[in-house]
């Protein structure tokens, strides 16, 4: 991550300290074209851009003035002078997507004769498993997480208020695997408590509802009315859960919130939103659900990507299996 960022922080510099006009123009034209046409989340777009600056300051020290110029020479040395950096494959493997998604739109806006990046490898990265809870590890974390404003009688009304808020987030992202910024763009409105479903908002702003249980019920119950009430602003609007200044609540918070509960109790290790998504991903599948319910719960585009989910249970089965058959 460091090297990453170091590097795009250096070639950005270099980027910004003379960057021919054109480079400029277009680079502005495809984070646009990303935003507004290809409906790419945030972060993708802050990615690709910095990318692009990040190949657009390489190309400048050869003396490529124009975009339309690239080839895929200039490409290959590009990624090459990250692997000289020491940059991750999976970083080497963002930017070259990134180069092949901003010469295809070149060529398709006509400011480029040929596409270059069509013909750009990509490191291959090892695909590794997700890191999940197994259930009494999960239901262990719920069960402090839900317990502990209760035991607390010293605590003042805004701490309990954000414990209480951390509680129904923990069990929320479980109950509902979804991503951690389609929690913290959801509204009260969002949420059906009479069939026990939330309307999301995922990539791509597609929207798909999502059943919760019982205990996300309670908990979210618990919030509405003894949590949110003393943290609301007039700035709070109809956000679901609050910061601690009453605003919507930033996923920098709930990563915190999650990463708190989990490296808190021994012999399950800290873990981040995205681990209980995983976590519970494998919990359905494991507990009868087929693969596309899954794919529709967390919002797969393809169901490729659902059967990572696959090889996480078969991992188990095999490590039980080894454990408890006298001939494994």
């Amino acid at each position: 991550m460091e090297d990453r960022d170091a590097q795009r922080g250096g070639d950005s510099l270099a980027a910004d300290a003379a960057m021919p006009s054109a480079w400029d123009e277009k680079i502005d034209a495809f984070a646009d074209h990303l935003k507004f046409e290809s409906r790419r989340s945030d972060h993708t777009v802050r990615a690709y851009v910095g990318d692009v600056r990040s190949l657009a300051a390489h190309a400048n020290r050869y003396g490529i003035s124009d975009p339309s110029a690239l080839t895929l020479e200039t490409l290959r040395s590009w990624l090459g002078s990250l692997a000289a950096r020491n940059a991750a494959r999976s970083t080497i493997a963002r930017h070259a997507a990134a180069a092949r998604t901003f010469t295809a739109w070149l060529m398709s806006t006509g400011a480029s004769a040929s596409d270059p990046g069509q013909r750009l490898a990509s490191p291959k990265i090892p695909r590794e498993l997700p890191t999940v809870l197994r259930l009494e590890q999960m239901e262990q974390v719920l069960n402090v997480a839900e317990a502990t404003p209760a035991l607390d009688t010293d605590m003042g009304p805004k701490d309990l208020a954000l414990r209480i808020r951390d509680a129904a987030v923990l069990e929320l992202l479980y109950a509902t695997a979804v991503r951690v910024s389609e929690l913290c763009g959801l509204d009260r409105r969002d949420v059906d408590f009479e069939r026990r479903t939330i309307q999301v908002l995922g990539k791509g702003d597609k929207q798909r509802v999502v059943p919760f249980g019982a205990p996300a019920q309670a908990c979210l119950d618990g919030w509405l009315t003894h949590g949110r009430p003393i943290l609301a602003t007039t700035e709070s609007n109809d956000a679901l859960f609050l910061g601690a200044r009453g605003r919507r609540l930033d996923q920098r918070a709930a990563r915190r919130a999650v990463s708190v509960a989990t490296q808190g109790i021994d012999g399950i290790p800290a873990m981040a939103p995205h681990g209980l998504r995983h976590t519970a991903a494998t919990h359905v599948l494991e507990g009868g659900a087929d693969l596309r319910t899954v794919q529709e719960l967390l919002g797969h585009a393809t169901l490729a990507t659902t059967q990572l989910y696959t090889h996480v249970s078969l991992e188990r089965l095999r490590s039980v299996y080894e454990q408890a058959h006298p001939r494994a």
